[in-house]
């Protein structure tokens, strides 16, 4: 199987399910702490990963004005984060999210080229799409795109990156490129030679029929949050299906890596490792932060509610800036589904959005976790996982010194790194050159 890391960060209203940074075991002193990145990168390097990702935040996580989550305010942006983990490990892939709604193509694919370059063709590239009107703010062009020009640019972002990449022959100069199409015309000479894994890897998260199709065509590998809440019958479906979709774009099966989003909590006892998994959960949705996921549904400031007392007794009210995914019909069902689990157990706001939120994917012993896991890869819901450690950067330890080995004593997990590119760890093939 394939295992990575991730450590996200928080843009305009996402609520973060990472770490809680002021846990004293994250065994770190700031969002900024590079010492915390090194420490990730090394752990996970050691455990034999195939790569570290790390999020992209454009805005800092508010609403209706007010700041959510202040522990993880300023995370620096990470390009320049995993540069400087190039210096520090040796085989790890560093992978950096990096929205195509809001950057653009020549600087970006600079940038990608420099770290694969720096780290001997380590890097990857996490294609975003934001949907948020208020990260749009920040940039010359303002505002968002709709959900279909999000996907036609990243679309077309990748293509244009990829057309700069391929613009320097493997082994002579450059030649001058030229790309012209709906969202960018651009042209001249890209400055840097042909990357040490031909193009840095293209990574894709999505579980929305575009984000299905998009990483059928384009993507290396694609990320899944259909494991949330512990769910391989739905881990299954996805894959079988975005495999499908691979043979209309002249693809096999072994071109794109399915990797499913994964939270493990580990306990000496079945018994303990779910008090751990609770206790995260609570961690993690401060009364405050239960009021914000609350204005999200109902769409008004429920700052003056009480987030021990009940449920809202007004009907929720269309808001798209607060969550654009949602209609006021979702509004309205889930406002419903909540207030009568609400009324059933006699729950409180908080305790309604922790028992309406989405629980760890893997919650056991090592030897458990370590079973299911194996299981997955082999029964075809995932090509492997991309775990989320808690607390971070310390989280991830655990998982690498006990059930790592009992993944490599299955026969489902390297022992030591083949190659040294991410492309070799991924078995993925060097892009042909197409100049």
């Amino acid at each position: 199987m394939h295992l990575a890391a991730h450590l996200s960060a928080v843009d305009g209203t996402t609520v973060r399910t990472d770490t809680v940074r002021t846990d004293p075991r994250s065994g770190s002193r700031s969002p900024s702490d590079f010492a915390s990145f090194e420490r990730l990168a090394r752990t996970a390097e050691r455990g034999l990963f195939d790569f570290l990702l790390l999020d992209e935040g454009l805005r800092l996580p508010e609403q209706r004005g007010r700041i959510r989550d202040p522990d993880v305010v300023g995370r620096p942006e990470p390009l320049t984060v995993l540069n400087a983990l190039a210096t520090v490990t040796d085989r790890l892939g560093l992978a950096a999210t990096a929205d195509a709604t809001f950057h653009e193509p020549y600087e970006l694919a600079r940038r990608l080229a420099t770290l694969d370059h720096l780290s001997g063709g380590r890097a990857a590239w996490h294609v975003r799409t934001s949907s948020d009107a208020r990260t749009g703010e920040n940039f010359r062009r303002g505002g968002h795109l709709d959900r279909a020009d999000r996907y036609t640019r990243a679309a077309e972002f990748v293509a244009a990156a990829r057309e700069l990449w391929d613009s320097w022959t493997p082994d002579a100069p450059p030649r001058p490129f030229a790309h012209q199409g709906r969202h960018f015309d651009i042209a001249g000479e890209f400055t840097l030679p042909r990357c040490p894994q031909g193009h840095p890897v293209v990574v894709r998260a999505g579980d929305s029929e575009e984000g299905r199709e998009f990483a059928a065509s384009s993507a290396d590998v694609l990320l899944s949050g259909r494991w949330a809440g512990g769910r391989p019958e739905a881990g299954r479906a996805f894959y079988a299906d975005v495999k499908r979709r691979l043979a209309k774009y002249g693809r096999g099966p072994d071109d794109l890596k399915i990797m499913a989003s994964a939270a493990v909590v580990l306990g000496d006892s079945a018994a303990e490792a779910h008090e751990r998994a609770e206790e995260i959960r609570w961690q993690q949705l401060s009364p405050q932060n239960a009021l914000l996921t609350l204005e999200r549904i109902w769409g008004v400031d429920l700052s003056g509610h009480d987030p021990d007392g009940p449920l809202p007794d007004i009907d929720p009210v269309p808001d798209p800036r607060l969550d654009p995914g949602r209609t006021r019909r979702d509004r309205v069902a889930t406002a419903e589904k909540w207030r009568a689990l609400a009324r059933e157990r006699g729950l409180s706001i908080r305790q309604t959005v922790f028992e309406a939120g989405a629980r760890q994917s893997f919650v056991g012993t090592p030897e458990s976790v370590a079973g299911e896991l194996a299981e997955s890869v082999a029964r075809d819901a995932a090509d492997g996982f991309v775990l989320v450690p808690h607390p971070a950067p310390g989280g991830l330890d655990e998982f690498v010194d006990r059930v790592v080995p009992l993944l490599q004593e299955r026969g489902a997990f390297r022992t030591a790194y083949e190659g040294a590119t991410l492309r070799a760890h991924l078995g993925l093939a060097e892009p042909v050159w197409k100049g």
